[in-house]
Protein backbone atom coordinates (compact mmCIF):
# COMPACT_ATOMS: atom_id res chain seq x y z
CA UNK A 1 0.00 0.00 0.00
CA UNK A 2 3.08 2.26 0.06
CA UNK A 3 4.56 3.98 -2.97
CA UNK A 4 7.88 4.43 -1.18
CA UNK A 5 9.63 3.23 1.96
CA UNK A 6 7.39 3.90 4.95
CA UNK A 7 8.46 5.56 8.17
CA UNK A 8 7.50 3.88 11.45
CA UNK A 9 6.10 5.59 14.53
CA UNK A 10 4.82 4.50 17.93
CA UNK A 11 2.88 6.02 20.81
CA UNK A 12 2.36 4.34 24.19
CA UNK A 13 -0.70 3.36 26.12
CA UNK A 14 -0.82 4.56 29.69
CA UNK A 15 -2.00 3.56 33.10
CA UNK A 16 -2.81 5.99 35.88
CA UNK A 17 -1.10 5.06 39.13
CA UNK A 18 -3.38 7.35 41.15
CA UNK A 19 -5.60 10.37 40.52
CA UNK A 20 -8.85 9.18 38.95
CA UNK A 21 -11.55 11.53 37.65
CA UNK A 22 -9.44 14.48 38.81
CA UNK A 23 -8.13 15.50 35.38
CA UNK A 24 -11.33 17.14 34.15
CA UNK A 25 -11.64 18.84 37.54
CA UNK A 26 -8.33 20.71 36.98
CA UNK A 27 -6.64 18.41 39.49
CA UNK A 28 -3.58 16.22 39.85
CA UNK A 29 -2.84 12.85 38.28
CA UNK A 30 0.15 10.49 38.21
CA UNK A 31 0.13 8.51 34.96
CA UNK A 32 2.87 6.38 33.47
CA UNK A 33 3.33 5.23 29.87
CA UNK A 34 3.25 1.52 29.15
CA UNK A 35 5.43 -0.57 26.88
CA UNK A 36 2.25 -1.49 24.98
CA UNK A 37 2.17 0.75 21.91
CA UNK A 38 0.17 1.77 18.89
CA UNK A 39 2.34 1.45 15.77
CA UNK A 40 1.93 3.36 12.52
CA UNK A 41 3.80 2.83 9.26
CA UNK A 42 3.34 5.90 7.07
CA UNK A 43 4.27 7.16 3.63
CA UNK A 44 3.39 10.29 1.67
CA UNK A 45 0.70 10.11 -1.01
CA UNK A 46 0.61 12.54 -3.91
CA UNK A 47 -3.18 12.97 -3.82
CA UNK A 48 -5.36 14.57 -1.14
CA UNK A 49 -6.32 11.30 0.52
CA UNK A 50 -5.34 9.55 3.72
CA UNK A 51 -5.64 5.83 3.17
CA UNK A 52 -5.49 3.88 6.41
CA UNK A 53 -5.62 0.16 7.01
CA UNK A 54 -6.17 -1.13 10.55
CA UNK A 55 -4.68 -4.55 11.17
CA UNK A 56 -6.71 -4.83 14.38
CA UNK A 57 -10.03 -4.24 12.63
CA UNK A 58 -8.89 -5.69 9.28
CA UNK A 59 -10.52 -2.71 7.59
CA UNK A 60 -9.41 0.03 5.22
CA UNK A 61 -10.74 3.58 5.23
CA UNK A 62 -10.28 6.58 2.99
CA UNK A 63 -10.25 10.10 4.41
CA UNK A 64 -10.18 13.17 2.16
CA UNK A 65 -7.71 15.66 3.56
CA UNK A 66 -9.86 18.72 2.79
CA UNK A 67 -13.22 17.31 3.87
CA UNK A 68 -14.80 18.09 7.23
CA UNK A 69 -14.85 14.90 9.29
CA UNK A 70 -18.20 13.14 9.57
CA UNK A 71 -18.74 11.08 12.69
CA UNK A 72 -19.14 7.37 11.90
CA UNK A 73 -18.94 5.89 15.38
CA UNK A 74 -15.96 3.75 14.34
CA UNK A 75 -12.18 3.77 14.80
CA UNK A 76 -11.93 5.94 11.67
CA UNK A 77 -13.24 8.97 13.59
CA UNK A 78 -10.06 9.15 15.69
CA UNK A 79 -7.86 9.40 12.61
CA UNK A 80 -10.18 11.75 10.71
CA UNK A 81 -10.37 13.97 13.77
CA UNK A 82 -6.61 14.15 14.18
CA UNK A 83 -6.14 14.89 10.48
CA UNK A 84 -8.67 17.72 10.69
CA UNK A 85 -6.94 19.29 13.69
CA UNK A 86 -3.48 19.05 12.12
CA UNK A 87 -4.75 20.67 8.92
CA UNK A 88 -5.06 23.94 10.89
CA UNK A 89 -1.27 23.80 11.38
CA UNK A 90 -0.29 23.07 7.81
CA UNK A 91 -0.04 19.28 8.00
CA UNK A 92 -2.37 18.60 5.10
CA UNK A 93 -0.58 16.13 2.83
CA UNK A 94 -2.05 12.84 1.71
CA UNK A 95 -0.71 9.73 3.40
CA UNK A 96 -0.84 5.97 3.43
CA UNK A 97 -1.07 4.57 6.96
CA UNK A 98 -0.85 1.03 8.28
CA UNK A 99 -1.95 0.86 11.93
CA UNK A 100 -1.55 -1.85 14.55
CA UNK A 101 -2.14 -1.41 18.25
CA UNK A 102 -0.97 -3.58 21.14
CA UNK A 103 -3.04 -1.49 23.57
CA UNK A 104 -6.29 -3.37 24.29
CA UNK A 105 -9.42 -1.38 23.48
CA UNK A 106 -11.91 -0.81 26.27
CA UNK A 107 -9.47 -1.72 29.04
CA UNK A 108 -8.85 1.80 30.34
CA UNK A 109 -5.25 1.81 29.10
CA UNK A 110 -5.74 4.71 26.69
CA UNK A 111 -5.91 2.89 23.38
CA UNK A 112 -7.63 5.90 21.79
CA UNK A 113 -4.96 8.42 22.81
CA UNK A 114 -2.21 6.03 21.69
CA UNK A 115 -3.86 5.86 18.26
CA UNK A 116 -4.40 9.61 18.06
CA UNK A 117 -0.86 10.52 19.09
CA UNK A 118 0.78 7.88 16.90
CA UNK A 119 -1.16 9.11 13.86
CA UNK A 120 -0.47 12.76 14.71
CA UNK A 121 3.26 12.05 15.08
CA UNK A 122 3.27 10.31 11.71
CA UNK A 123 1.29 12.95 9.81
CA UNK A 124 3.36 15.81 11.23
CA UNK A 125 6.59 14.05 10.29
CA UNK A 126 5.39 13.36 6.75
CA UNK A 127 4.37 17.02 6.35
CA UNK A 128 7.62 18.34 7.82
CA UNK A 129 5.67 20.27 10.47
CA UNK A 130 7.02 20.59 14.01
CA UNK A 131 4.71 21.24 16.97
CA UNK A 132 5.55 21.21 20.65
CA UNK A 133 4.33 18.12 22.54
CA UNK A 134 1.66 19.91 24.57
CA UNK A 135 0.12 21.40 21.43
CA UNK A 136 -0.03 17.91 19.92
CA UNK A 137 -1.76 16.66 23.06
CA UNK A 138 -4.29 19.50 22.93
CA UNK A 139 -5.07 18.84 19.26
CA UNK A 140 -5.54 15.12 19.84
CA UNK A 141 -7.83 15.81 22.75
CA UNK A 142 -9.87 18.20 20.57
CA UNK A 143 -10.17 15.47 17.97
CA UNK A 144 -11.62 13.10 20.55
CA UNK A 145 -13.89 15.74 22.07
CA UNK A 146 -15.18 17.35 18.89
CA UNK A 147 -15.09 14.57 16.29
CA UNK A 148 -15.36 11.33 18.25
CA UNK A 149 -17.69 12.95 20.75
CA UNK A 150 -15.98 11.68 23.91
CA UNK A 151 -15.69 14.28 26.69
CA UNK A 152 -12.24 13.15 27.84
CA UNK A 153 -9.66 15.15 29.75
CA UNK A 154 -6.15 15.71 28.48
CA UNK A 155 -4.24 13.28 30.72
CA UNK A 156 -4.02 10.43 28.20
CA UNK A 157 -2.76 12.46 25.26
CA UNK A 158 -0.43 14.47 27.50
CA UNK A 159 1.13 11.31 28.85
CA UNK A 160 1.65 9.90 25.37
CA UNK A 161 3.69 12.93 24.27
CA UNK A 162 5.56 13.72 27.50
CA UNK A 163 6.28 10.32 29.10
CA UNK A 164 9.81 9.44 30.17
CA UNK A 165 11.27 5.98 30.37
CA UNK A 166 11.61 4.86 33.96
CA UNK A 167 9.34 7.56 35.38
CA UNK A 168 5.77 8.47 36.18
CA UNK A 169 4.49 12.01 35.58
CA UNK A 170 3.20 14.20 38.37
CA UNK A 171 0.82 16.26 36.25
CA UNK A 172 -1.06 19.42 37.17
CA UNK A 173 -4.01 19.30 34.76
CA UNK A 174 -4.86 22.98 35.20
CA UNK A 175 -1.41 24.39 34.53
CA UNK A 176 -0.47 21.57 32.14
CA UNK A 177 2.88 21.27 33.85
CA UNK A 178 4.53 18.10 35.04
CA UNK A 179 7.65 16.74 36.58
CA UNK A 180 8.91 13.18 36.22
CA UNK A 181 9.09 10.93 39.27
CA UNK A 182 11.43 7.94 38.91
CA UNK A 183 9.83 4.54 39.37
CA UNK A 184 12.26 2.20 41.18
CA UNK A 185 13.84 -0.25 38.74
CA UNK A 186 12.67 -3.26 40.75
CA UNK A 187 8.99 -2.21 40.52
CA UNK A 188 6.80 -3.53 37.73
CA UNK A 189 3.54 -1.94 36.70
CA UNK A 190 0.97 -4.71 36.31
CA UNK A 191 -2.42 -4.04 34.75
CA UNK A 192 -5.08 -6.70 35.22
CA UNK A 193 -7.91 -6.60 32.70
CA UNK A 194 -11.27 -7.61 34.15
CA UNK A 195 -12.42 -8.49 30.60
CA UNK A 196 -15.70 -6.67 31.18
CA UNK A 197 -16.97 -3.33 29.97
CA UNK A 198 -20.40 -2.35 31.20
CA UNK A 199 -22.71 -0.64 28.72
CA UNK A 200 -23.44 2.21 31.13
CA UNK A 201 -19.83 3.38 31.08
CA UNK A 202 -20.04 6.27 28.61
CA UNK A 203 -23.27 7.72 29.94
CA UNK A 204 -22.18 7.40 33.56
CA UNK A 205 -18.82 9.03 32.79
CA UNK A 206 -20.53 12.07 31.33
CA UNK A 207 -22.93 12.13 34.28
CA UNK A 208 -20.02 12.19 36.73
CA UNK A 209 -18.48 15.13 34.89
CA UNK A 210 -21.78 16.97 35.05
CA UNK A 211 -22.19 16.22 38.76
CA UNK A 212 -18.71 17.56 39.49
CA UNK A 213 -19.45 20.74 37.57
CA UNK A 214 -22.69 21.29 39.50
CA UNK A 215 -20.97 20.64 42.83
CA UNK A 216 -18.20 23.13 41.98
CA UNK A 217 -20.74 25.77 40.94
CA UNK A 218 -22.65 25.34 44.21
CA UNK A 219 -19.46 25.61 46.24
CA UNK A 220 -18.49 28.73 44.29
CA UNK A 221 -21.66 30.49 45.43
CA UNK A 222 -20.34 30.42 48.99
CA UNK A 223 -16.61 30.43 48.18
CA UNK A 224 -15.89 32.62 45.10
CA UNK A 225 -12.37 31.25 44.73
CA UNK A 226 -13.69 27.81 43.81
CA UNK A 227 -13.69 27.68 40.02
CA UNK A 228 -13.44 23.88 39.97
CA UNK A 229 -13.31 21.14 42.58
CA UNK A 230 -9.51 21.49 42.43
CA UNK A 231 -9.91 24.70 44.46
CA UNK A 232 -12.15 23.33 47.22
CA UNK A 233 -11.08 21.79 50.49
CA UNK A 234 -12.83 19.34 52.79
CA UNK A 235 -13.81 22.04 55.30
CA UNK A 236 -15.60 24.02 52.62
CA UNK A 237 -17.24 20.84 51.44
CA UNK A 238 -18.50 19.96 54.93
CA UNK A 239 -19.95 23.45 55.31
CA UNK A 240 -22.06 22.84 52.17
CA UNK A 241 -22.89 19.19 52.80
CA UNK A 242 -26.59 19.64 53.48
CA UNK A 243 -27.06 22.00 50.53
CA UNK A 244 -25.22 19.72 48.10
CA UNK A 245 -27.14 16.61 49.07
CA UNK A 246 -25.69 13.14 49.42
CA UNK A 247 -24.71 12.38 45.81
CA UNK A 248 -22.98 15.67 44.96
CA UNK A 249 -21.30 15.70 48.35
CA UNK A 250 -19.78 12.26 47.77
CA UNK A 251 -18.70 13.07 44.21
CA UNK A 252 -16.90 16.19 45.42
CA UNK A 253 -15.40 14.39 48.41
CA UNK A 254 -13.80 11.86 46.09
CA UNK A 255 -12.20 14.51 43.87
CA UNK A 256 -10.94 16.63 46.77
CA UNK A 257 -9.52 13.68 48.69
CA UNK A 258 -8.08 12.09 45.55
CA UNK A 259 -6.09 15.22 44.74
CA UNK A 260 -4.57 15.06 48.21
CA UNK A 261 -3.72 11.38 47.72
CA UNK A 262 -1.89 12.11 44.47
CA UNK A 263 0.33 14.66 46.19
CA UNK A 264 1.10 12.22 49.01
CA UNK A 265 1.77 9.39 46.54
CA UNK A 266 4.17 11.55 44.54
CA UNK A 267 6.10 12.33 47.70
CA UNK A 268 6.19 8.65 48.67
CA UNK A 269 7.52 7.64 45.25
CA UNK A 270 10.09 10.43 45.21
CA UNK A 271 11.44 9.43 48.61
CA UNK A 272 11.35 5.69 47.89
CA UNK A 273 8.71 5.06 50.56
CA UNK A 274 6.94 2.31 48.63
CA UNK A 275 5.17 1.07 51.75
CA UNK A 276 3.19 4.32 51.86
CA UNK A 277 1.72 3.74 48.40
CA UNK A 278 -0.42 0.77 49.39
CA UNK A 279 -2.78 2.59 51.78
CA UNK A 280 -3.09 5.53 49.37
CA UNK A 281 -4.03 3.25 46.48
CA UNK A 282 -6.44 1.33 48.71
CA UNK A 283 -8.10 4.56 49.84
CA UNK A 284 -8.34 5.69 46.22
CA UNK A 285 -10.11 2.49 45.25
CA UNK A 286 -12.49 2.70 48.20
CA UNK A 287 -13.34 6.30 47.31
CA UNK A 288 -13.96 5.39 43.67
CA UNK A 289 -16.13 2.49 44.81
CA UNK A 290 -18.23 4.22 47.45
CA UNK A 291 -18.11 7.98 46.79
CA UNK A 292 -17.73 8.16 43.00
CA UNK A 293 -19.48 4.83 42.35
CA UNK A 294 -17.50 3.83 39.26
CA UNK A 295 -16.10 0.51 40.38
CA UNK A 296 -17.85 -2.79 39.69
CA UNK A 297 -17.68 -6.20 41.39
CA UNK A 298 -15.11 -7.50 38.90
CA UNK A 299 -12.68 -4.66 39.66
CA UNK A 300 -13.24 -5.09 43.38
CA UNK A 301 -12.45 -8.81 43.04
CA UNK A 302 -9.18 -8.09 41.25
CA UNK A 303 -8.12 -5.61 43.92
CA UNK A 304 -9.04 -8.03 46.69
CA UNK A 305 -7.14 -10.83 44.94
CA UNK A 306 -3.99 -8.71 44.75
CA UNK A 307 -4.11 -7.16 48.21
CA UNK A 308 -1.86 -8.89 50.69
CA UNK A 309 0.13 -10.90 48.14
CA UNK A 310 3.88 -10.90 48.72
CA UNK A 311 5.67 -8.19 46.77
CA UNK A 312 2.55 -6.12 46.06
CA UNK A 313 3.02 -2.48 47.00
CA UNK A 314 -0.49 -1.37 46.04
CA UNK A 315 -3.58 -2.14 43.97
CA UNK A 316 -6.57 -0.13 42.76
CA UNK A 317 -8.92 0.24 39.83
CA UNK A 318 -7.67 2.56 37.11
CA UNK A 319 -9.36 4.44 34.29
CA UNK A 320 -12.92 5.65 33.99
CA UNK A 321 -14.43 2.60 35.66
CA UNK A 322 -17.39 0.28 35.05
CA UNK A 323 -14.92 -2.35 33.87
CA UNK A 324 -11.45 -2.25 32.41
CA UNK A 325 -8.32 -2.71 34.49
CA UNK A 326 -6.75 -2.53 37.89
CA UNK A 327 -3.23 -1.20 38.33
CA UNK A 328 -0.80 -2.93 40.65
CA UNK A 329 2.73 -2.06 41.73
CA UNK A 330 4.62 -5.32 42.17
CA UNK A 331 8.23 -6.23 42.94
CA UNK A 332 9.81 -7.82 39.87
CA UNK A 333 10.64 -11.00 41.79
CA UNK A 334 6.96 -11.49 42.69
CA UNK A 335 5.37 -10.91 39.28
CA UNK A 336 4.90 -14.54 38.24
CA UNK A 337 3.48 -15.58 41.61
CA UNK A 338 1.21 -12.53 41.45
CA UNK A 339 0.05 -13.44 37.96
CA UNK A 340 -0.82 -16.99 38.95
CA UNK A 341 -2.57 -16.10 42.20
CA UNK A 342 -4.69 -13.29 40.76
CA UNK A 343 -5.65 -15.33 37.71
CA UNK A 344 -6.68 -18.31 39.83
CA UNK A 345 -8.75 -16.25 42.27
CA UNK A 346 -10.46 -14.16 39.63
CA UNK A 347 -11.23 -17.06 37.33
CA UNK A 348 -12.65 -19.10 40.23
CA UNK A 349 -14.96 -16.24 41.20
CA UNK A 350 -16.08 -15.06 37.76
CA UNK A 351 -15.36 -17.78 35.21
CA UNK A 352 -13.25 -15.28 33.27
CA UNK A 353 -9.49 -15.38 32.83
CA UNK A 354 -8.01 -11.88 33.15
CA UNK A 355 -5.47 -10.58 30.69
CA UNK A 356 -2.44 -9.40 32.64
CA UNK A 357 0.07 -6.90 31.23
CA UNK A 358 3.46 -6.39 32.86
CA UNK A 359 5.41 -3.28 31.97
CA UNK A 360 8.08 -0.86 32.94
CA UNK A 361 7.60 2.88 32.62
CA UNK A 362 7.95 3.61 28.89
CA UNK A 363 8.94 6.62 26.82
CA UNK A 364 6.80 9.07 24.83
CA UNK A 365 5.71 8.86 21.20
CA UNK A 366 8.44 9.00 18.58
CA UNK A 367 9.62 7.91 15.17
CA UNK A 368 11.40 4.58 15.54
CA UNK A 369 13.02 3.87 12.19
CA UNK A 370 15.91 6.26 12.50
Amino acid sequence: MFDGDPRVFRAPGRVNLIGEHTDYNDGFVMPVALELSCWVAAAVRTDRTITVHSLNADQTAFIHVDAAPQRTGTWVDYIAGVAAMLREHGANAGASLLVHSEVPAGAGLSSSAALEVAVATALLDLAGVSLDPTTIARLCRRAENDVVGAAVGIMDQYTAVHARAGAALMLDCRALRHHPIPVPSEVRIVACNSMVRHSIADGEYNQRRAECAVAAAMLKERHPGVTSLRDADLLQLEESRERLGDVLYRRARHVISENARVILAAHALQTGDLAALGPLMADSHASLRHDFEVSVPELDLLVEAATGLAGVYGARMTGGGFGGCTVNLVHEASVEVFRGAVTERYEAATGRKPDIYVSGAAEAARRVDG
